[in-house]
């Protein structure tokens, strides 16, 4: 399969790659996944996410946020903080941010709280967002009309209903589709959803270590940036367009989306 895929949610910074993460990194350049985004889900996390991504500064990339399971670590000061990171020229997008009323490991008054304030953050600094939903469609909805998103958004591990995609959809947003459309059971509903994304708003990553493709027999339940070819697959398999296309326009739609084209 052709080179130059995409991975644009890797959560690299999590500690099942304290052991290997160069090799991860370098096995999954050196076989076809020319670019990687590093998630920031912290403060903490996110200055991490560019450490890693200094090893790698022509490939990695990051983005600087506060995950909806953290927003109750929003406080005054985050947002400056949040700025502060953004310095850094391999941040290009802000997030993780959002809403997660399916844990609620923060209280939602305060994911709201976070979330209008990561968008504010975002138009300030002309910055795309790097969105999570679960569970919290109508309030989500509701967040992006109070402060309406005046730059590029990824609603990203997309697993909603086709009325959520519609919505998503006519807002421009893109979409993000990981190896959760490689699980028969909890994917199912998403294979008949993946054809009504325009070619042009699709984008594809693995969310590592999360999410490993339920297709693929591998030691462990790790995942890695390298089976982004699994979600690539499935993408082929339920779309019209020639595979040519798909790879190409994937990967140009993620240089768009983080306003790397040269």
């Amino acid at each position: 399969m052709p080179s130059n895929l995409f991975d644009i949610g890797a959560n690299l910074t999590h500690e099942s790659f304290n052991k290997d993460l160069n090799n991860v990194i370098e096995k999954s350049l050196t076989n076809g996944i020319k670019n990687i985004c590093v998630t920031g889900c912290d403060l903490e996390d996110s200055r991490k996410a560019i450490e890693i991504a200094k090893l790698f500064p022509k490939n990695l990339i990051t983005t600087c946020g506060i995950h909806p399971h953290y927003a109750d670590s929003f406080d005054e000061n985050s947002s400056s903080e949040i700025i502060s990171i953004c310095k850094n020229s391999l941040v290009k997008a802000i997030g993780e941010t959002g809403l997660d009323f399916n844990r609620n490991f923060s209280k939602k008054g305060k994911q709201i709280q976070s979330f209008l304030n990561h968008i504010e953050i975002a138009n300030s600094l002309n910055l795309p967002m790097f969105l999570h939903q679960r569970d919290a469609h109508e309030s989500f909805m509701s967040c992006l009309e109070k402060v309406n998103p005046l730059t590029q958004c990824v609603v990203h591990c997309f697993t909603g209903k086709e009325e959520e995609l519609k919505d998503y959809l006519k807002k421009g947003f893109f979409i993000g589709l990981t190896g959760w459309i490689c699980d028969p059971k909890r994917g199912a509903h998403l294979e008949k959803l993946i054809s009504l994304i325009p070619l042009n708003k699709l984008l594809i990553e693995t969310d590592s270590p999360y999410l490993l493709p339920k297709n693929l027999e591998v030691k462990g339940r790790r995942n890695e940036p390298i089976y982004l070819r699994e979600v690539l697959k499935k993408i082929i398999k339920h779309r019209n367009e020639k595979e040519e296309e798909i790879i190409e326009t994937l990967y140009e739609n993620s240089l768009s989306f983080f306003n790397l084209q040269k």
